[in-house]
């Protein structure tokens, strides 16, 4: 059973848990990466983001972050499901639940960037709706290892 929930004092090891596990498989952790995992609270939260996590068993398995970017628009950042509970449903849930939040806040957008690399996630957004931006309207990422961007419009 996974229930889904909004980020909480102490949550914040988890958090960085998460992240660091499919940063270092895939990729290096970035000066960027390591702010946010640091200090959640400072760089997602006291600035008009959310957090959400699924939990199963009492354990945070999966999480991921909205970053408010400006009126009516976040990016969806930092979704990561533990290695051992992917392909159970997790992510989907996860990104559903986090959507359905954001559209009940008013966003008209989300965005997000990923790597080519990460197949199996670039195939669940696209399956809940986010298309390709052109890589004319694309704007430099702070992240070196984004190659794709996305965004959900409703």
């Amino acid at each position: 059973m996974i229930a889904f929930r909004e980020f909480m004092p102490g949550d914040e090891a988890a958090f960085r848990t998460l992240n660091e596990e499919w940063i270092l498989r895939y990729f290096t952790l970035e000066s960027k990466d390591m702010q946010s995992l640091a200090d959640p609270q400072k760089t997602i939260l006291d600035r008009g983001g959310r957090i959400f996590f699924a939990v199963q068993d009492g354990e945070s398995v999966g999480c991921c972050a909205l970053l408010a970017m400006g009126e009516g628009e976040f990016e969806v950042a930092k979704m990561a499901v533990t290695e051992s509970c992917q392909g159970a449903g997790i992510g989907r849930g996860l990104l559903q639940k986090t959507i359905a939040e954001a559209r009940a806040a008013g966003a008209t957008r989300l965005y997000l960037e990923t790597n080519r690399k990460l197949g199996p996630a670039i195939r669940l957004y696209e399956s809940l709706g986010f298309e390709h931006i052109p890589a004319d309207r694309m704007v430099p990422s702070p992240y070196a290892r984004s190659n794709v961007s996305m965004e959900l419009r409703f």
